[in-house]
């Protein structure tokens, strides 16, 4: 056989072997979670989670609420590591991530979105790649810095929070925390009744049938992080609304400007902030609405499934 033959055999036979070869142990390994700290500036380090995938489809940044901190994302983070890069961090104030002076940071709404917005940039995120799932006291603040940075994301998922100031729309003792004056008798009432929140904050209002349990990992995540720092997590809280009216104001005015496609999931059932407030977001955005029937204040807790193929399909 011909020299050039030989070869023309060889390399057809090395592109055969490539076709059929068992995946590397790169491709079938589990996704796993990684938590470590990320500096953010002198005064804020950010706890976070960050499930690698080597070829990734896109990116994933999970936000999450009150009382919760980013435990609450482990599990549906796991889910889409297949898939995607996947990353979640506690909110200053929240687990174990910094807790400075409210004379050096606020906790307000917009604050929140300068950490948020320094966490992408320090996290080097390709922003479009990036899908932000963001619900309760995250949802806001990833709405503000979209307001100023439209290309932060290829898509927004909000759900189950308060863009607009309808405090009729809200659960009573979220009402007292915007009245002036009141905020320092609301917080005392929150910290007095830790232990009620960290038991019963996700069943709430759900019928016995709906209620559902949270892993014993981030139960346990919540409670440690409550006090760490100078502040408890419901100190944070009340700091956040004690400007929330403000910042929502601020983005009501703002809304004929926006520009980042959002969609827009709630829980039907919500008892903290009724569906009427996704309803009118979802029509003055616009944006696409999916309304979750027999679901509560954390859809993602309560029917992660869901969440999860709310995720794939910003991406399709």
């Amino acid at each position: 056989m011909p020299k050039s033959s030989i070869r023309t055999l060889f390399a057809a036979a090395a592109v055969l072997c490539s076709a059929i070869a068992p995946a590397s142990a790169e491709d079938t390994r589990q996704p796993k979670a990684n938590i470590d700290f990320l500096k953010i500036d002198a005064d804020i380090t950010l706890r976070r989670m960050v499930v690698h995938n080597p070829r990734p489809k896109g990116t994933v940044l999970f936000l999450h609420g009150f009382p919760e901190t980013l435990y609450a994302w482990k599990d549906v983070s796991l889910a889409l590591g297949n898939d995607y890069e996947v990353h979640a961090f506690d909110w200053p104030g929240y687990g174990l991530s910094s807790r400075p002076a409210v004379d050096r940071f606020s906790y307000a709404p917009k604050d929140y979105a300068r950490v948020l917005n320094e966490y992408v940039a320090k996290a080097d995120i390709d922003t479009s790649k990036l899908t932000i799932y963001a619900t309760d006291i995250g949802a806001l603040p990833a709405l503000l810095l979209a307001l100023e940075n439209p290309d932060i994301a290829r898509t927004i998922i909000v759900g189950d929070f308060a863009p607009f100031n309808r405090p009729q729309y809200m659960y009573e003792s979220l009402q007292s925390l915007k009245v002036a004056g009141a905020t320092g008798q609301a917080r005392a009432q929150l910290n007095k009744n830790r232990a009620d929140i960290l038991e019963n904050a996700f069943r709430r209002g759900l019928p016995k049938e709906a209620q559902f349990e949270v892993s014993q990992e981030f139960k346990d995540d919540m409670a440690n992080g409550w006090n760490h720092g100078a502040m408890t997590t419901a100190d944070a809280f009340s700091y956040y609304y004690s400007h929330f009216t403000r910042d929502q104001d601020y983005f009501e005015s703002q809304l004929a400007r926006f520009k980042t496609p959002v969609n827009v999931v709630w829980g039907e059932n919500d008892l903290y902030i009724k569906k009427e407030m996704g309803l009118e977001l979802a029509s003055r955005l616009p944006a696409k609405l999916n309304l979750l029937a027999g679901v509560g204040h954390y859809p993602h807790l309560q029917s992660p499934k869901q969440t999860i193929e709310e995720v794939r399909a910003s991406f399709r």
